[in-house]
């Protein structure tokens, strides 16, 4: 399971050397796309295909669903876990989710988001203020 927070740079090259509790789950191929609240998410290559499928499922009828399957999937590439565990992002993933120098990768259970380090500590900020009504919410519906 991926989990925990890390900061972390990206170098010149625009490479990003991963956590490495991340490298060991994640393999040596992984598939980076855009991600929700601009960050940019991280699938493993078994992880991205169950997550497609469940995409295919979607009706194309349906704007939403034919929207949301372009957005996450023509923005989707893949990316080797070099020998030093890096990762190259991408120009247009790199503008997406406006990554500067400093990035705090986060593990999300089946995922890992890359995040600019400003925008983090913001959204953070945010959820850690509504944790309690999020419990409470998950609670009402008997998830915790």
């Amino acid at each position: 399971m991926l989990i925990g927070e890390y900061t972390h740079t990206i170098d010149p090259k625009k490479r990003l050397s991963l956590p490495t509790k991340f490298r060991k789950e994640l393999g040596k191929k992984v598939v980076l796309t855009h991600g929700l609240d601009n960050c940019i998410f991280i699938y493993t290559t078994s992880n991205w295909k169950n997550f497609t499928k469940k995409l295919s499922e979607l009706s194309m009828g349906q704007s939403d669903s034919r929207s949301f399957n372009r957005f996450m999937l023509a923005g989707a590439r893949e990316a080797e876990i070099d020998g030093a565990g890096r990762i190259l992002i991408p120009d247009f993933l790199k503008d997406f989710a406006n990554l500067k120098n400093k990035v705090v990768l986060i593990g999300v259970r089946d995922r890992v988001e890359i995040w600019n380090d400003k925008a983090w500590a913001e959204y953070k900020k945010v959820i850690e203020k509504q944790a309690d009504t999020f419990a409470e919410k998950l609670g009402d519906i008997g998830m915790i």
